[in-house]
C-alpha cells in the first residue's frame, strides 16, 4: 500500500528477539539514541514489548523491543512474556534475531526451525563482539550462516555502537514502502506512567539480588501534574513478607535508596521536578494470577 501523498515513503515494524541477556535493550537504545527500554546485567529485565518510532522525512521504523525468550516458562507471566515475542514474530515486517559471542546456532536450533517459516527478511545481528577475538568471531560468523535462516549476519557492539549504522542502513533498505503507521511527533507508544514504573523497576535490579527483583511489579497508582512539581505515588508488588523486608531495608534505607535514584532519573526524563513516595505491598502469586497480569498488561 503506497502513500498517496508521498509515494516513496517507507514504514515497517523492526522486531528484536532473542534469549535473556543478549544486550536487545541496549541495542533498541543505541539505534534510537534514546534511553526506551531499561537496561541491566540480570536476565529478562525487560517484560513487555516496548515500541521505539524513529522517524524522518521519507520513512518510518517502529523498532519493537522484546522479552528475553524462555524456553520453559515457570510463570503465567512468562508464558505472557513469550506469547509477546511471538506475537512479533508474526506481525514483523523485518526481524533482528539478536545473539551474543557466547551463543552458537546449536543452541538454538527450535527458533531457527520457526524462522525458516516466515517470509519477511530476517537478520542475525551478533552482539558484544567488541569482547570476542577475531578468529573466535569470524568462526561463529561463519557457523551461523550455515544456518541459512538469514539473509546476511551482522557483527555489533551496542554497548559500544559498533556497526549500528550499519545496521540501520540495512534496515532502512528493506523497508517496505507505507504510509506511516504512528504520528511522526511520536517516539514510543508507551505513557509517562509506564516509564516512571520501569525506572523504578530498575533501580529495583540493580540493587537487589536472586529472587527479589524477579517477583517485583511496580505500578503507578497516582500522577498529579502541576506547574511547578509532579506528584507520583507507586507500589511496589512483591510476593511474600521476606521479600517485603529486604525491599524496604533496615529502618526503610533499602526504599529510601531507589525512591532517591528513580526520582532523580524520572526528573531528568520529564524535565521537572517530582515528589515521588513508594510503598511495598505483598501480592501472593501476581505472577501466576492470570486477571492480575492482563490488568498489569500482560496479555
Amino acid at each position: 500500500m503506497k502513500n498517496e501523498n508521498n509515494p516513496s515513503h517507507k514504514a515497517g515494524f523492526v522486531n528484536l528477539i532473542g534469549r535473556p541477556n543478549v544486550g536487545k535493550s541496549t541495542l533498541m537504545n543505541a539505534l534510537m539514541g534514546e534511553k526506551l527500554s531499561i537496561v541491566t546485567p540480570k536476565a529478562q529485565t525487560t517484560r513487555h514489548r516496548i515500541i521505539g518510532l524513529m522517524n524522518g522525512e521519507n520513512y518510518q521504523i517502529v523498532f519493537s523491543d522484546t522479552p528475553g525468550l524462555v524456553l520453559s516458562p515457570k510463570y503465567a507471566m512468562h508464558r505472557a512474556m513469550r506469547s509477546m515475542v511471538h506475537q512479533a514474530m508474526e506481525d514483523a515486517d523485518l526481524i533482528l534475531l539478536l545473539t551474543d559471542i557466547y551463543e552458537t546456532p546449536e543452541g538454538t536450533a527450535e527458533l531457527l526451525e520457526e524462522l525458516k517459516k516466515i517470509s519477511v527478511p530476517k537478520f542475525l545481528v551478533i552482539n558484544k563482539v567488541d569482547l570476542a577475538e577475531t578468529q573466535k568471531l569470524n568462526g561463529l560468523i561463519q557457523s551461523w550462516e550455515k544456518s541459512k535462516a538469514f539473509d546476511t549476519v551482522i557483527p555489533v557492539s551496542a554497548l559500544r555502537a559498533l556497526n549500528v549504522d550499519k545496521l540501520l542502513n540495512i534496515v532502512m533498505e528493506h523497508l517496505p514502502e507505507h504510509p506511516a503507521y504512528f504520528p511522526k511527533d511520536e517516539i514510543t507508544n508507551r505513557n509517562v506512567r509506564y516509564f516512571v514504573a520501569e525506572i523504578i523497576r530498575e533501580k529495583i535490579f540493580l540493587h537487589y539480588r536472586q529472587e527479589v527483583p524477579y517477583a517485583c511489579e511496580v505500578i503507578v497508582t497516582d500522577y498529579e501534574e502541576s506547574e511547578e512539581i509532579d506528584r507520583m505515588r507507586a507500589e511496589i508488588w512483591v510476593e511474600r513478607d521476606s521479600q517485603k523486608n529486604i525491599l524496604i531495608g533496615k529502618a526503610g534505607a533499602g526504599l529510601k535508596q531507589i525512591g532517591i535514584e528513580a526520582r532523580a532519573d524520572i526528573e531528568k526524563m520529564i524535565d521537572k521536578k517530582v515528589y515521588l513516595e513508594l510503598f511495598v505491598k505483598v501480592k501472593s502469586g501476581w505472577r501466576d494470577n492470570e486477571r492480575l497480569l492482563k490488568g498489569l498488561g500482560y496479555e
